[in-house]
């Protein structure tokens, strides 16, 4: 392998003032970072940067994508309903893939030109302004846009009531925190494949910049560390029981938290919060306060997959997974980027 000091991105690093600017964004080599930040980084030891979400942040029916998600329900025909309003306890609901669809309708055969804008306005209403246009940009290159993705709400006929989206390289969800365990209402996947088989630097990629910040953590680690979160077994398999949750006496590959000094735990949860920065605040802000309130950083476990070299050789590692008792992030950059996620607030093994 060979080993860089400095991954750089011109297109994806944050902009300077950024809540998501990199700690060593300095430009210094790893040791003078490492030196002249651990000073700063003890509070991460004393008091972790992850808070408790506030009240105003958490996700509710009033939020503006759950509106949109009732007046989607309001405007369905009868026709429609009987075709695209589930039952909440339907199977799919929770259902996550890299390449499937929920319903077999598609948004551009079965919904109006009003219905149309109101899935996209779901969309907006629960990524960022920057997330949104990468989520776009991704579903035109994989499936020729969202009108050829399926999209229903499910519904328990009371106050419960989800939308999920799917397709190629996409599963998202909108429930108002009906799904009281779940982060995002359930598990999530994303991807893009400019081409099937990319090149090493993946141009045109918009989430290939994420492998580039994880590869950051590896080298920011000394050899010992890197010895530790190297695995030399094949990665995990590209399907949704890899992101199962493990709970609190689960066995976890890779590299503890808890044995990375203050400075590279402020990198690891840089890095975190940058993986999260394509959703809304309030689903990013609960995802941060799941995770505390599951021990905390210390109890992740950061791991790089020795075939996620493959096959360019080039230091940046395509495949890597941040894991903990009710966190999972797996993300496949080869041959094109799959990406996995499933988060909770109570750290229970799935089925």
């Amino acid at each position: 392998m060979v080993v860089r000091n400095q991954i750089t991105c011109p297109d994806c690093e944050p902009a300077a003032g950024s809540k998501y600017e990199m700690p060593n964004s300095t430009g210094l080599s790893r040791r003078e970072f490492l030196r002249k930040t651990s000073k700063a980084a003890v509070v991460f030891t004393v008091a972790p940067y992850i808070v408790t979400l506030p009240p105003a942040l958490a996700r509710g029916p009033n939020e503006p994508a759950e509106k949109m998600v009732k007046a989607l329900k309001d405007s369905l025909s009868r026709e429609q309903r009987k075709l695209l309003l589930l039952r909440w306890d339907d199977s799919r609901r929770l259902r996550v893939d890299n390449n499937w669809r929920v319903v077999s309708q598609r948004v551009g055969q079965i919904y109006s030109s009003d219905q149309k804008e109101m899935i996209r306005a779901i969309l907006k209403g629960v990524t960022s302004e920057e997330g949104y246009e990468k989520i776009m940009r991704a579903m035109k290159d994989d499936m020729g846009g969202l009108q050829n993705y399926s999209a229903c709400l499910f519904d328990d006929g009371h106050d419960k009531l989800s939308f999920v989206l799917s397709g190629r390289h996409q599963t998202i969800r909108a429930d108002g925190g009906a799904e009281k365990n779940a982060v995002f209402g359930g598990p999530l996947f994303y991807g893009h494949a400019v081409e099937f088989y990319e090149r090493p630097d993946h141009p045109g990629n918009v989430w290939w910049h994420q492998s580039r910040l994880a590869s950051k953590v590896y080298y920011a680690l000394d050899g010992n560390q890197q010895e530790k979160a190297l695995v030399r077994r094949e990665s995990p398999a590209d399907r949704s029981s890899t992101v199962r949750l493990q709970g609190e006496n689960g066995e976890f590959a890779g590299i503890p938290v808890s044995q990375l000094s203050d400075d590279q735990k402020a990198l690891v949860e840089y890095v975190l919060r940058a993986l999260l920065e394509p959703y809304r605040e309030s689903d990013v802000e609960e995802a941060m306060t799941a995770i505390k309130a599951n021990g905390g950083l210390d109890k992740l476990h950061i791991s790089f997959y020795k075939d996620g070299d493959l096959p360019d050789k080039d230091g940046i590692w395509d495949r890597w997974k941040l894991e903990g008792p009710a966190f999972v992030w797996y993300f496949r950059g080869s041959p094109h980027v799959h990406t996995w996620i499933n988060i909770a607030h109570k750290a229970e093994r799935s089925a």
